[in-house]
């Protein structure tokens, strides 16, 4: 049996094959369109940040670095930064585009290998034995064309059958193929009997955005009966803290016109599609977390959310503010939707409403402010200062000090009070966190919030560059010299493009600035850290208070 270190010292190899098959520039100009500026390729930002072209690629040194959006590594971490995936699903994408076999290189979990791969066949028969349903129940494409108004294109599309309300039509059917109980409940296709999971429901895949294959599927009842829609457990391939229905489907128009809508339901998404909006997606039946915005804000800046005006949508709403700013990004709200209840029943009324409603949005803060001020009397002090709690606790989650600013000063002249009275408002635990959604890999996937800064990350790879190789004025810089030698050849590509070319007393003045903004983003940090401990405290009134003393305290200074 093989060592730890004998298992990474495989992987690493592995690594350097695929680099070795897989030229860089091969690679990204897939996603964008690389021209020559000597020895390096540059093109525009695949994440739209940019007005002229900073997406710089050094063919040598087998790395990139984008300097409007302050990222950069090598191959497998542009695919996972453009793709939104893990290194595993990086991994195992280039080494399919470069021909190389993973299984020489990984033995270590063979039996889960197999059963993962077990799984997705199962999944895929059942999908194409759903399809074929559908197209033998002449009622049930009534109900799909005519009651839900979908066409061949979209049913083509998006895969959609029918599951028969029968007692175990579709576990027969896999044992007829050689899939035992084991494998059909790993595919998460079976109930606790051992039983068709779905019965007499609209069938929806839930499709891999990389590769397409199919890791689950929700099901929509036709006729009467409970829950409306059913999906399918958290499996070795489906998991619903990082899933994003239609993802698949709307990640090359995401990515073309630099936008995503997010919707509630996973029918929205559907009609929307068909209506010619191809850049909506839905969190598919669970509140979002920060996995599914961290995965869209690496394909847009633009994120839209289409929720509901109703109390379920303004908490969905308030809730996506939160996650956002932890992760430095800012939402926009889609509204206006008439006498609809929701993107899906507009599309019906006319494809076109719906198709100018997602151009008219507003900044989601603004959204919620204005819900808040429509429900209650701003003319009574209750009414004052239940809009004040809620408003302050929007504000908090707001951490850039300009924007926090305007919405206190906003808030104040609506409240006829001034900012310092706001300030000074008692907040609770309560009032200034909501409490996260919990996934069961965000431990794992979370980095921290150092890397979710992207400021941060933008100071440190310039005090970086500079310290590694600017000779003497790099002495001044209290971080450390990285030792990963793509890190270090990085940092090269950053001091070339930006610091080669000055002047020693011009490159000090630089450090300066850098090191001075450098300590205002680590004092943000500092404020972010403690904002996250109010959850943690949220049951302990002495706690809170003296975490938020602290955090005024820094923001003080």
């Amino acid at each position: 049996m093989r060592t730890d270190a004998e298992e990474k010292s495989l992987m690493q190899d592995a690594k350097e094959e695929i680099r070795a098959r897989l030229p860089i520039e091969d690679v990204v100009s897939q996603y964008i369109e690389l021209k020559r500026a000597g020895r390096t390729l540059k093109g525009r930002s695949p994440w739209g940040v940019d007005k002229t072209p900073s997406f710089m690629v050094s063919p040598e040194k087998g790395i990139w670095h984008d300097f409007s959006a302050n990222k950069g590594g090598d191959i497998f971490s542009f695919i996972m930064e453009v793709e939104g995936i893990t290194f595993r699903e990086a991994l195992e994408k280039l080494a399919a585009q470069a021909g190389v076999e993973l299984k020489k290189y990984d033995r270590s979990d063979e039996k889960n290998a197999r059963l993962k791969m077990r799984a997705k066949e199962a999944n895929e028969l059942a999908c194409k034995y759903y399809q074929v349903c559908l197209a033998k129940n002449k009622a049930v494409c009534e109900y799909v064309f005519y009651g839900r108004k979908l066409n061949r294109n979209t049913l083509l599309e998006f895969r959609i059958g029918y599951a028969p309300n029968t007692k175990n039509s579709l576990v027969e059917f896999l044992k007829k193929r050689g899939y035992s109980n084991e494998e059909t409940k790993e595919a998460g296709l079976v109930n606790r009997f051992e039983g068709d999971l779905f019965k007499g429901r609209m069938m929806i895949p839930f499709l891999d955005p990389n590769t397409g294959d199919v890791i689950g599927f929700t099901g929509r009842i036709i006729e009467k009966g409970e829950p409306k829609y059913l999906n399918t457990p958290e499996t070795r391939l489906f998991n619903k803290g990082r899933f994003i229905f239609g993802l698949y489907q709307a990640k090359e128009s995401i990515r073309k016109n630099n936008f995503v809508v997010i919707v509630e339901g996973n029918m929205d998404v559907i009609s929307s599609h068909q209506a010619g909006v191809k850049e909506a997606v839905a969190t598919s039946g669970t509140a979002m977390t920060e996995n599914h915005l961290k995965i869209l804000s690496r394909l847009t800046s633009d994120i839209r959310l289409a929720y509901d005006g109703d109390e379920a949508g303004i908490k969905a709403a308030e809730r996506a503010i939160m996650l956002a700013g932890k992760i430095g990004i800012s939402l926009s709200v889609i509204s206006g939707y008439g006498d609809a209840k929701d993107p899906d029943e507009l599309i019906k009324i006319d494809p076109k409403l719906w198709q100018a409603c997602v151009e008219e949005r507003m900044p989601a803060v603004d959204w919620i402010l204005r819900k808040y001020e429509s429900k209650l009397n701003l003319m009574t002090g209750p009414g004052k200062k239940e809009y004040s709690d809620m408003a302050m606790k929007i504000i908090s989650y707001i951490e850039d000090p300009v924007e926090r600013k305007h919405y206190e000063q906003m808030v104040a002249r609506k409240l006829d009070v001034t900012v310092e009275d706001l300030q000074a408002k008692k907040i609770t635990a309560e009032t200034v966190r909501l409490k996260p959604v919990a996934t069961s890999d965000q431990g794992a996937d979370d980095s921290g919030l150092a890397e979710s800064l992207m400021v941060v990350k933008s100071l440190e790879d310039s005090l970086q560059a500079i310290l590694v190789y600017g000779g003497a004025v790099g002495q001044e810089i209290a971080l450390e010299v990285p030792e990963d030698e793509t890190r270090l050849e990085e940092l090269s590509l950053i001091f070339e493009e930006k610091y080669a070319g000055m002047k020693e007393d011009a490159l000090i003045r630089e450090v300066a600035s850098l090191n001075s903004r450098y300590r205002e983003e680590l004092k943000k940090r500092k404020i972010a850290e403690l904002t996250e401990k109010l959850v943690e405290f949220e049951n302990d009134e002495e706690k809170t208070v003296e975490i938020l003393k602290q955090i005024e305290q820094l923001r003080r200074e």
